[in-house]
């Protein structure tokens, strides 16, 4: 029989009020899929093992996200949806129209488990041979150079971590939005503090 972590149910307690139904209802189908399936938290956000990790979800500010580490079963996930980029194959998860119908989440947990069962090893990702120069928008620099603190962190950070505060800036659709998301930055980075610091487990 599977086991349920009591850090999924206060992880899904504490998430935003949008979150909650989309985690729990996530949450009922994997275990509907595979009952043996066991919970845990890892890299702050919930896990589902067997044999291994299954597939895991997590709760943002303003979406969720839910993927598998088969990447096989991730590529037939991501291919179904029609949502924004996001953690995971299902792209954001602002709603329950953002999901899949359950019949189709559950076929590709259980097509994980079959993997699993074959012991089918998720292939390595690709990695390209060189990276990209990193773009970083005019205005993000010019607010770096101004805080000589936030500039001298930022120029430490390694390019993933550099890449995540660009994209985040980018992604903002409102100039409003984008201010705000730009003065936290810079406090984040002064202090040292990676984009996703929050979930970075202690």
């Amino acid at each position: 029989m599977g086991k349920k972590d009591p850090r999924i149910d206060a992880y899904i307690a504490k998430s935003a009020d949008f979150a909650r139904p989309i985690l729990a209802h996530l949450r009922e189908l994997v275990h509907s899929a595979c009952p043996e399936v066991e919970e845990t938290l890892k890299w702050g956000f919930p896990h589902f093992m067997y044999d291994g990790i299954l597939c895991s979800m997590a709760a943002f500010k303003q979406h969720c996200a839910f993927g598998f580490w088969n990447r096989e079963v991730g590529a037939a996930a991501k291919a179904g949806t029609k949502s924004g980029e996001a953690m995971g194959q299902f792209g954001r998860i602002t709603g329950p129209a953002d999901l899949p119908k359950d019949s189709v989440v559950v076929r590709l947990i259980k097509e994980a488990v079959r993997l699993k069962d074959a012991g089918v090893k998720p292939r390595p990702q690709a990695r390209p041979k060189k990276k990209a120069a990193l773009r970083v928008p005019g205005y993000f620099l010019a607010a770096l150079k101004k805080n000589k603190k936030a500039l001298a962190a930022f120029e430490k950070f390694n390019y993933s971590q550099k890449k995540e505060y660009v994209e985040w800036l980018v992604e903002a659709r409102q100039e409003e939005t984008r201010n705000k998301r730009l003065q936290t930055a810079l406090e984040w980075i002064a202090e040292g503090k990676v984009r996703n610091w929050k979930y970075i487990k202690k």
